[in-house]
Parts: structure tokens; sequence; C-alpha cells
């Protein structure tokens, strides 16, 4: 039977069409995912063997966390002014051995609540007019004990409360590609309210722009101690990275709080951003309305039972939205400064995992069974439920 040239041809001609329409890869161990690879078989005695090792470890490093957070020697004071002033202290003293120098060592932390206190009498009812009004003289001026020696270096915080620096619009009220470059300050389209200003009839951009920068702290510190100033050191108390990477060395402040409403601290034009520090440490936002940032630092000893005098220039606006503000002086540990949540969490989650470990066990030993035993599959179970 002789079959017709023209059907041949047409047949091969529709496979070769086949073929070069076809998507299928070609053949590889790694598209056929026949690669070597590690798959471990979680076995009773690998998942407590795992659960147990983290409890062994997370628990002594939470436990030790804890007791250095918790034995921080803390002068706490609140100060309430009304016909007498009402000081508050609580003193929790810790010692713990200095390997190297094989003394005792404090790790002492002082904080003092002034907002309240540093409102004249005549405006207790109104601290938001008082705190608004550019006449009225804000130097406050306070005394606090050092109750136990404080080795340098001193770390100097403010500390806000109520401030909620993690709201969304206030999060993205910034513009970084302008805090990094020169050629980009007119990149202020995330910065509205701040982002322009009006001069001469002329629209400018504001630098550094959005609601972060134009908030910026603006109580200052000075402190004295047996009649001689105590220098503040303000260099060095940002991230390096964010100095060398984030903020421009060739961007300068440009119209900042030159609007009608003012709202913090005022730059100096004539530095780059990379070397405002005060504002580098301010755009580091914080997670939670409870926070403290770093002022400076004291490189030189106070001894213990000394008298400090602190002078505050009161001129941050927290009574408007019921905030508080503290100054802290404080030392550091190996694991900082006082901190009980890095501790509790340690323990919480190697707690967890012992528990996870103990029960497995029990249901390994009082009801063991075979690994990957098929009777257990449900339509084993039930051969006659599958229709």
């Amino acid at each position: 039977m002789s079959t017709d040239p023209s059907t041949s041809s047409a047949a091969a001609a529709e496979e070769k069409s086949n073929k070069r329409k076809s998507k299928k890869p070609k053949y590889s161990r790694f598209t056929q995912q026949e690669l070597p690879a590690w798959q471990p078989i979680l076995t009773p005695r690998w998942v407590i063997t795992i659960f147990t090792l983290i409890a062994l470890v997370f628990i002594p490093v939470g436990l030790a966390a804890f007791s250095a957070s918790q034995r921080v020697t803390t002068s706490f004071q609140y100060i309430i002014y009304s016909s007498l002033i009402l000081c508050f202290q609580s003193v929790f003293e810790f010692e713990i051995m200095n390997k190297k120098k094989k003394k005792l060592m404090q790790v002492v932390e002082v904080e003092y609540e002034y907002d309240t206190e540093c409102i004249p009498d005549s405006y207790k009812d109104n601290a938001t007019a008082y705190i608004k009004d550019d006449n009225t003289n804000k130097t406050c001026t306070q005394k606090l004990s050092i109750k136990s020696k404080m080795q340098a270096p001193i770390f100097v915080y403010y500390q806000l409360d109520n401030f909620y620096q993690n709201h969304r619009r206030y999060v993205k009220s910034r513009s970084d590609e302008q805090l990094r470059t020169k050629d980009k300050e007119n990149d202020v389209s995330s910065c509205s309210p701040e982002d322009y200003v009006t001069i001469n009839n002329k629209s400018e951009p504001i630098v550094p722009c959005g609601l972060i920068a134009w908030s910026l702290f603006n109580d200052t510190y000075k402190i004295q101690n047996k009649d001689k100033e105590v220098v503040i050191n303000k260099t060095n108390i940002a991230w390096a990275s964010d100095r060398t990477t984030k903020f421009g060395s060739d961007v300068y402040p440009k119209n900042f709080q030159a609007s009608g409403l003012i709202g913090g601290a005022k730059l100096d034009p004539t530095k780059p951003l990379s070397e405002q520090e005060d504002l580098i440490v301010w755009m580091r936002t914080a997670a939670l309305p409870k926070f403290r940032k770093l002022y400076g630092k004291i490189e030189t000893d106070l001894e213990a039972n000394d008298e400090i005098v602190v002078v505050i220039e009161n001129n941050y606006n927290t009574y408007e939205f019921g905030g508080k503000k503290s100054l802290v002086l404080s030392t550091a540990t190996w694991i900082g400064g006082r901190n009980n949540f890095l501790g509790i969490a340690y323990v919480v989650i190697g707690s967890m995992s012992l528990l996870l470990a103990l029960g497995f066990l029990l249901l390994y030993i009082l009801k063991p069974r075979p690994l990957g035993d098929p009777t257990y599959l449900s339509w084993n179970k039930n051969p006659g439920g599958l229709r």
C-alpha cells in the first residue's frame, strides 16, 4: 500500500512545528530537582534534643542578662512642686566584679523628670501658654545627688514619654535622598506639610524637610560640679554608618524652621548634615512611645555624694499632647543600661522550649509509635469511608 507523499510531508511539517512551539525546558538536574539534597527527618529524639539545647542556652543567658539589668544602681527622682518639693527616690545597688582590675565596679543611673518642676507657679494651669511664649524665661536649675560613684564614660540621655515617633505619617515624612545628596534638595514629595516655604513670593525647598526634622528636640542641658562646668561631649553620639552614608557631607540646612510655625531646634547653616549629630540621632525614629536618645557623654568621673547642678533650657513643647520629659545620666554594663526585656525574653523562650521538650519526651515514652507508620493515615483507619 502506497502512501501519499503530500500527506507525509504535511505530517512531518506539523511535527516539526510542534517541536518548535514546545515550552519544555532543556533537561538538567537542576530543573528536574535531581540535585543532591539533605532532607532531615525530624524524629522525636531529634526534636527533643533541639528543644533541650535551646533551653540550656537561653535560660542561663536570660538569667545573666536580667540579673545585670536589675542590679543597676538607680536613683530615680520625681520632683513635684506644690508648696514644698516632694522627692521620691528608689535605689537598687549592684556590684559586679571587674575581671581586669580585680575590683568592684558599680553601674549607676540617675533619672530626673523635669517637665512639671520647670513650670513657674503662675503657669501651672496653662503650661502650653508658657512654653509657647518667647518672652518667658525657660531656664530651670535643679540639684541632683549622686548616690554612688559614676565612672566615665557617663551617658547623658533625654527621655520622652507619650511621643509616638512610630506613627506611620510621621515616619514617612522625610526624604532620604535629600538628606544624602545635594542634587536632590527638591525631592520633597514625601515631606508635606514641611516641604516648601515661601520667600519673596517664591517657593523654596526646606532642607532637611519633613515632620521628623521639623520636630527636632531642643531642650539643652548644662551640668556643674563643685562650681566647675562638666563638659558634655556631643561628638560621636550618632551611628558612624548614619554619618557617612545617610547624611551627606555636601548637604547644608536651607530654609529650615523658616516658616511661621517653629517645631523644635534650629540647625547651623554653616555645617553639613553629616556633622549635625543631634539631628542624626533624632532622625533614627523610636519604635515605642517612651524612648531615650543620646544627648552627649561625660568623660570625667562623678564621685559618690556629689551634688551636681543641672541647668535646663526647657524649650520643647510636650505639654500640648500630654508628654513627659526626663534627663537621664547613666553608665553601662556589658549589656548596656537598664533593660529588663532582653533577659525576660530569653528566659521565656528557654522555658517554653524546656516545656515542649518535656512534653514530647512524655509522649515519646508513654505513647510510642513506629516512625512513618501508614496505619495512622485516615484512609487506612476508615477504608469504607472512601467512595
